[in-house]
């Protein structure tokens, strides 16, 4: 009787970490992009070892399963436009003049020539719904003490990673590190969350850097410009039709 009563309150325990992980990687994914909706600009800046390139992008996303992405400059650039609608995922090519549905194995490749993936930018992947989440520990990044978290995907899951961990801090749920790591184990691109500040009224990292591990000279930046949350939004809005003419 003691070691059923023992194993019950193991697993109970189990459990309730199990949970406030979720909790956790939840609260920070809908404070990074808000609950309803967001409307931001960012620049992207691809650094190489012998020459760096510069995109100006704007975004609109509604809850988790609608997202447009439209690249305002360079010139060459501007127009070429990222849509998710549910599960779809269209890519408009205004040079061609045509929209192109990316299929589940394009995930994992470059947006943009970047070393952020179509799933990172467009996320075919939910952080929360795709997988099991498990606090594995605490440290501090940037001065800040962070609940260390690991996720491994669920089965049958839309996920191009074998498991992420990520470091949430404690106090703002700021996500400020995070790797990706390949179904093999090996550590692919690292995930850093910099420059603190308020920004849509919230305090977020306004810069991320993802650096890929075995690339020396190799990154990627974002800054955030521009964001606002919670903006009244129709559904609508995320079309392929509108995709074409959105500016």
């Amino acid at each position: 009787m003691k070691a059923i009563f023992i194993t019950i309150l193991s697993l109970s325990a189990v459990t309730v970490l199990s949970q406030s992980a979720l909790e956790i990687i939840k609260t920070a994914d809908e404070r990074a992009r808000g609950v309803s909706s967001s409307i931001g600009e960012m620049k992207m800046t691809i650094e190489r070892p012998t020459w760096s390139r510069e995109i100006s992008i704007k975004s609109w996303s509604k809850g988790t399963d609608y997202s447009l992405m439209l690249i305002t400059a360079p010139a060459r650039d501007k127009g070429t436009a990222f849509l998710k609608r549910d599960k779809e995922i269209w890519n408009w090519q205004p040079s061609i003049d045509r929209a192109i549905k990316l299929p589940p194995s394009m995930m994992m490749q470059s947006w943009m020539g970047s070393d952020f993936t179509n799933d990172d930018l467009v996320r075919e992947s939910s952080v929360v719904i795709d997988y099991t989440h498990t606090l594995i520990g605490e440290e501090e990044i940037e001065g800040r003490n962070c609940h260390k978290i690991e996720l491994i995907p669920k089965p049958e899951a839309p996920v191009v990673w074998g498991k992420v961990i990520s470091w949430i801090s404690k106090e703002d749920y700021l996500q400020l590190k995070t790797e990706f790591y390949d179904e093999d184990g090996y550590l692919i691109n690292t995930m850093l969350g910099k420059e603190v500040k308020m920004i849509g009224g919230r305090l977020l990292p306004t810069r991320l850097e993802m650096i890929p591990a075995e690339e020396q000279g190799k990154k990627t930046i974002i800054e955030q410009i521009d964001i606002a949350f919670d903006q009244p939004m129709e559904t609508s809005f995320f079309s392929i039709q509108n995709m074409k003419r959105v500016r």
